[in-house]
């Protein structure tokens, strides 16, 4: 951004008042010579930086117009959507001059993003979550997911399709068996001290270090429930999740994960830890 004159004439005083030879430039009068010479330097100068300006504004504009956007381009653009608050006609960018740090923080509502193509057709998907008051991931809401298509369709390039995946997160099931050091377990998982069932935790630990999109891999969640004290053999016999089906307007049916899942709706989260299942180990003496 071009500095003011007055910025430009002030360094260049500076630069005079270092130099021993220009000891006599003194004089504080208006019509000072060496004040009117930086004054004409400054402005020149200042000229100059504007006409840079006005040349970047001109090339990132005509970058926009031509130059096909990245699905990070896309992700980026999501993360910056302001609820309640219009874009500058005919732009893709918002005018935040009259708001405050706090005001545009406040409106960007979209937390987690990522950005697909879809393989059967020429489609991106762009699935999004907010943060909830616990700090859980979570859709937006209704209204706040009208606004944000409305947003998307402002700032997507023609003729391009995207899909906006606003999911509840998939439900993932797991069926394991814990082998548990009976000085450190009781039957039921809990701790002998503290009552506290950590292969739970540890497993909420585990999906919430996952990226958003980020891929479940079976054996990751076995290795981490392993390094938990009084877990000796973490035996997951079998992993599903479901997720929300827009054609039943809910979850639809259980499906077997082999090695591993990337989450549809771009998270996980465990309901129902019922069918893990505790065995004391047996060591060999």
């Amino acid at each position: 951004m071009a500095r003011t004159i007055s910025q430009i004439q002030d360094e260049i005083k500076t630069a005079i008042q270092a130099r021993s030879e220009l000891a006599d430039l003194t004089s504080t009068s208006k019509s000072a010579i060496w004040l009117a010479m930086t004054y004409a330097i400054a402005f020149v100068v200042f000229t100059v930086e504007s006409l840079f300006d006005l040349h970047k504004s001109e090339v990132e504009n005509t970058l926009s117009l031509l130059k096909p956007h990245t699905q990070r381009w896309y992700r980026e653009k999501a993360k910056l959507f302001q609820y309640g608050y219009s874009l500058v006609t005919d732009t893709d960018v918002y005018d935040n001059s009259s708001l405050t740090d706090q005001q545009v923080e406040d409106s960007k509502i979209i937390k987690y993003c990522a950005v697909n193509e879809a393989t059967e057709e020429s489609r991106l998907i762009v699935k999004i979550a907010t943060s909830g008051s616990t700090g859980d991931l979570e859709p937006i809401g209704p209204n706040e997911l009208i606004a944000f298509k409305a947003y998307i369709n402002e700032v997507k390039d023609a003729g391009l399709t995207i899909t906006i995946t606003n999911y509840l997160p998939d439900i993932l099931l797991l069926d394991m068996i814990i082998f548990y050091d009976p000085l450190i377990f009781n039957g039921s998982g809990e701790t002998l001290i503290g009552g506290t069932k950590p292969v739970e935790i540890a497993v909420k630990e585990f999906l919430s270090q996952l990226p958003f999109n980020g891929v479940l891999q079976l054996n990751l969640l076995a290795e981490a429930l392993r390094t938990v004290q009084g877990v000796e053999i973490p035996h997951i016999v079998k992993a599903s999740s479901r997720w929300i089906n827009p054609a039943l307007g809910g979850y639809g049916e259980p499906i077997i994960i082999d090695v591993y899942k990337i989450p549809e709706s771009g998270y996980f989260k465990v309901d129902d830890f019922s069918q893990i299942k505790y065995q004391a180990y047996e060591k060999s003496i």
